[in-house]
């Protein structure tokens, strides 16, 4: 069984440290002149090409051939501009839609308030009107259902429900 080729550092074959070291001495400049081609910035530039320096420093005994480390670091470069241009798109593509109309907080007290006059109001209303509003327009039922449920004619759902909505529209226009 063959044993495999030591490095200067002791370990199994592949690039060495020192091998990695004397490549990004020597060809740093020229992937970042790669990686301007393909990005626009120049902190993504040295990003990129410090990233593929620590990939391909960690995947060192995989490249057998020192020889093919700066190949492997233009490969890795290339890929790690790709990478970096489709998360840019993706979020352009995130940020070119529209984003919801949200009422400001101001508009969000006065919804509040509104909510809480409301609530009062019904509360104010005769206990068979109140359970009609709310069966009808909170719980969305239809008026066959709310007479089904409260156990009275379709006609008194009406009833109930135009007296309760006549109520609550006086005493929340008097409150306006």
């Amino acid at each position: 069984m063959p044993t495999p080729r030591k490095t200067a550092e002791g370990t199994g074959a592949g690039t060495t440290v020192d091998h990695l070291t004397e490549t990004y001495r020597a060809h740093y400049r020229s992937l970042l002149g790669l990686a301007a081609l393909l990005l626009d910035d120049t902190a993504s530039c040295e990003d990129v090409v410090q990233e593929a320096f620590i990939r391909v420093h960690s995947a060192r005994r995989r490249v057998r051939d020192p020889e093919k480390t700066l190949a492997y670091l233009r490969q890795t470069v290339v890929n790690l501009s790709r990478s970096a241009l489709r998360r840019r798109i993706l979020g352009l593509k995130l940020l070119s839609k529209p984003m919801p109309d949200m009422a400001s907080a101001e508009e969000g007290a006065y919804d509040q308030l509104e909510r809480d006059d409301l609530i009062k109001a019904m509360k104010g209303l005769q206990r068979r009107q109140r359970e009609v509003l709310v069966l009808r327009y909170f719980a969305d039922m239809t008026e066959a259902q709310v007479a089904e449920t409260l156990g009275i004619s379709l006609g008194s759902v009406k009833a109930y429900g135009s007296r309760g909505i006549a109520a609550l529209r006086v005493v929340m226009e008097a409150k306006a």
